[in-house]
């Protein structure tokens, strides 16, 4: 049996479906984030992207995403370790770092759902940015599965 070509490929040695089938769906990267203006600090909150299916995860027209969404960020394998705010679970930060994928990512299960599963995905626990009008960000500020500090 071959090797998992996640242990073999660089990210850039990825066909577009390897590439896609990394994703997990979790959904931390559709969520709006802050940025602490004093410290630097990323902070994660409970208000997704308004394309973001917020019950179910995933986005709704990922294909026409920037299209809708002109800021959102589309990771390639040269961007992935210049952004800070990919999340720690996120596969294509994992392969970047030379590590393996946690094992209820849905390439090692073979569950798509697994990462909810796992309570590692976001759906169901947020809300689109379109349900808010005046937003006291602070009341919205969580910690996710999966993203605690490391010390």
């Amino acid at each position: 049996m071959s090797a998992a070509f996640w242990k073999v490929k660089s990210l850039s040695e990825m066909t577009r479906r390897e590439w896609e089938s990394l994703c997990d769906h979790c959904g931390k990267c559709c969520l709006i984030k802050l940025e602490d203006e004093d410290t630097g600090t990323l902070l994660n909150t409970d208000i997704a992207c308004k394309l973001y299916d917020c019950d179910r995860g995933g986005c709704r027209d990922y294909i026409q995403r920037k299209k809708h969404v002109p800021d959102c960020v589309v990771l390639t394998p040269e961007t992935v370790d210049k952004l800070p705010w990919i999340p720690r679970t996120c596969a294509y930060r994992l392969i970047a770092e030379g590590r393996d994928l946690y094992d209820w990512h849905p390439l090692i299960t073979g569950d798509p759902d697994s990462t909810r599963k796992a309570g590692m995905s976001v759906a169901g626990m947020v809300r689109p940015e379109t349900e808010f009008q005046d937003v006291d960000w602070e009341d919205h500020i969580v910690e996710w599965a999966g993203e605690e500090d490391e010390d």
